[in-house]
């Protein structure tokens, strides 16, 4: 028999900080996509492909390493997602094409293995036997909150270093290095929480992820997780890039506009996780409604942004996808670690940001479609998509 752990209230906190760091370095280039393109000549293919080469790292690593951790531990793989992570910002920094794309492969890569074990870190971390003062929710309100702030400060603190400081392309990417390196030493002394006994489990036995086939999985989590980076990468990635296209005065300062707005949408979406969290405790349909609802209205002031030259749009539209991006991120990961066997918590949850991440595909699908129909028109599409999840969370009552 193990014997109980001895409670060690902040015992999740190296861990949250991880992802806190590992979420900088996903999100930090994401503000710089507007200086590539306008310093670096990149056209909108190129930086819509930079933003999905990213996911094509992070899902494959997410579905294989969340259940590697289920059955080897949790330590072993956010170490390795830490030390690739800065491995990832110093490929980035040789600033040559390949170097990109190899740059965003290997972040994802580090994201897709940090998330999964992470979130499942730190509830497992926040649970009675380390600390008696939590109430359910709190780890994954905690690994949510790590996650979002890691992705706000990271795009802002570089898109606005790139604006104004020296050497933009360099100099944005030194607060993630020191950052990086700063978590390494208090995360190899968090504790582990997948007992011996368990990390004996095989691993073709751990990949295969039973709790996925369960209905409020398929019902509540599936028709929701698509829209937690698609309403973040709409407001990221395709709205400024369209500021640049028009040129004039704002677009002298579009990075920095960039910065803002990312910082205004990931930023939203920390600050609206508590109200996401109450609205989810006993059910979490009413969280995924009001992000489901916000990413509606989000998009649709999107196409009227797109339609206009009214840079200010850009406000209201950061804030509305960024309340949607929050909301559905508690909901869905509530739902996922409500539902998820303990021996498959971070394979579950790794399924649940792969999903998540299919978002990272929306600039590059959209960009793409403008050879058949106007950024409106396709926000506008989008929209209706939107409605529909938003119809299914609303009429969809059933409890099992």
């Amino acid at each position: 028999m193990s014997t109980p752990p001895t409670p060690r209230p902040r015992a999740w906190l190296p861990v949250a900080l991880t992802m806190f760091a590992i979420g900088w370095g996903a999100n930090q280039f994401v503000s710089l996509l507007v200086a590539y393109r306008r310093d670096e000549g990149l056209s909108a293919v190129d930086v819509a492909a930079l933003v999905g080469v990213y996911a094509l790292g992070l899902v494959p690593a997410l579905l294989l390493l969340g259940p590697v951790s289920d059955a080897r531990g949790r330590s072993p793989v956010l170490r390795a997602a830490a030390l690739v992570s800065v491995v990832a910002t110093g490929v980035l920094l040789l600033d040559q094409l390949w170097a990109l794309y190899a740059g965003r492969l290997l972040a994802g890569v580090a994201s897709g293995a940090a998330f999964a074990a992470g979130s499942a870190w730190v509830r497992e971390l926040s649970g009675p036997a380390w600390d008696p003062t939590t109430v359910p929710g709190t780890g994954a309100r905690r690994a949510a909150t790590a996650l979002s702030a890691g992705f706000g400060l990271g795009p802002l603190v570089a898109g606005l270093l790139a604006q104004w400081a020296p050497d933009p392309l360099t100099t944005a990417y030194l607060p993630h290095l020191l950052l990086a390196l700063a978590v390494l030493v208090p995360l190899w002394r968090a504790p582990e929480t997948v007992p011996r006994a368990e990390a004996a489990v095989p691993l073709g036995q751990a990949l295969r992820v039973r709790s996925v086939t369960r209905p409020r999985f398929r019902r509540l989590v599936v028709p929701v997780a698509p829209w937690v980076f698609t309403a973040a990468t709409v407001s990221l990635a395709v709205l400024p890039g369209l500021l640049v296209a028009r040129g004039g005065t704002a677009a002298e300062y579009a990075v920095a506009v960039n910065a803002v707005v990312a910082g205004l949408t990931l930023g939203t979406g920390v600050a609206v996780q508590p109200l996401a969290r109450r609205l989810a405790a006993q059910d979490t349909r009413p969280a995924a409604r009001l992000g489901c609802a916000a990413v509606l209205a989000g998009l649709l002031v999107a196409a009227g942004y797109a339609a206009s030259p009214a840079p200010w749009l850009l406000l209201p539209t950061a804030l509305l996808l960024g309340t949607g991006y929050g909301c559905c991120l508690v909901a869905g990961l509530l739902e996922t670690q409500r539902v998820a066997s303990p021996h498959e918590m971070a394979g579950l949850t790794g399924v649940f940001y792969a999903l998540t991440y299919l978002g990272f595909a929306a600039p590059l699908v959209l960009a793409a479609l403008t050879a058949l129909a106007p950024y409106p028109v396709l926000l506008l599409v989008l929209a209706a998509l939107a409605a529909a999840a938003l119809a299914w969370t609303t009429l969809d009552r059933r409890t099992a």
